[in-house]
C-alpha cells in the first residue's frame, strides 16, 4: 500500500541507498519520454499529437489519445506497434492498454493549430473574402430581420473585401 501521508520536503532530498526520491522520479520521466519518442517514431505522423505514452508498469504499456475515435485508429496499430516495441527497445512489453483523456484534445489542437497557421503562412495562401454581391444580399436579408440579427448581419456584410485571415472570432 502506499505512503501518502504527509512528508517533509528533506525527504525528498535524502539519498537512500544511492538514490534520492527526486532522483528516481526524474530517471522515470526520461524513460518514459524515451518511450513516447520511440513509439511516435512507429506510428503514422497523423496520430502523433493525439496519441502519447501515460505510462509503463507490469509489463503493460499505457497510451493516452484524445478521443474514441483516435482510440480506434490507434487500436488498428495495436498489433504492429505492440511487435515493433518487442523488437527495439521492450522486449518484456506484454500488452498495450488504450486510454482516453480529453484533455489531450485540447493541447493537439492547440499543436494543429500552430502549425496549420505556420504552414499557411509559408505558402501565403489568401484566405477567403466576402465578395461586394454577397454582402448587399446580407443587407437585404438584415433589412428584413429583427433588430438583434439585423445587427449581426450588417457587421458581417461590412467584411465584405476583407480576407477572413485577418478577422479573428476571438476579439
Amino acid at each position: 500500500m502506499r505512503d501518502s501521508r504527509p512528508q517533509s520536503i528533506e525527504n525528498l532530498f535524502e539519498t537512500t541507498e544511492g538514490q534520492g526520491v527526486l532522483q528516481t522520479i526524474q530517471q522515470r520521466a526520461i524513460a518514459l519520454n524515451k518511450l513516447n519518442r520511440a513509439v511516435q517514431g512507429i506510428l503514422p505522423a497523423q496520430m502523433h499529437p493525439w496519441c502519447r505514452v501515460a505510462n509503463f508498469r507490469q509489463g503493460i504499456l499505457v497510451l493516452e489519445t484524445a478521443n474514441a475515435s483516435w482510440m480506434m485508429r490507434l487500436r488498428y496499430e495495436q498489433s504492429s506497434l505492440l511487435s515493433a516495441l518487442r523488437a527495439q527497445i521492450l522486449p518484456s512489453l506484454t500488452a498495450i492498454d488504450i486510454t482516453i483523456n480529453p484533455s489531450l484534445a485540447a493541447k493537439a489542437q492547440e499543436s494543429v493549430q500552430k502549425s496549420g497557421s505556420q504552414s499557411a503562412a509559408e505558402e501565403n495562401v489568401p484566405g477567403r473574402q466576402l465578395s461586394e454581391q454577397s454582402a448587399e444580399i446580407l443587407r437585404s436579408v438584415a433589412s428584413r430581420s429583427p433588430e438583434k440579427l439585423k445587427r449581426i448581419i450588417e457587421q458581417l456584410a461590412s467584411l465584405a473585401g476583407e480576407s477572413t485571415s485577418s478577422t479573428s472570432r476571438n476579439k
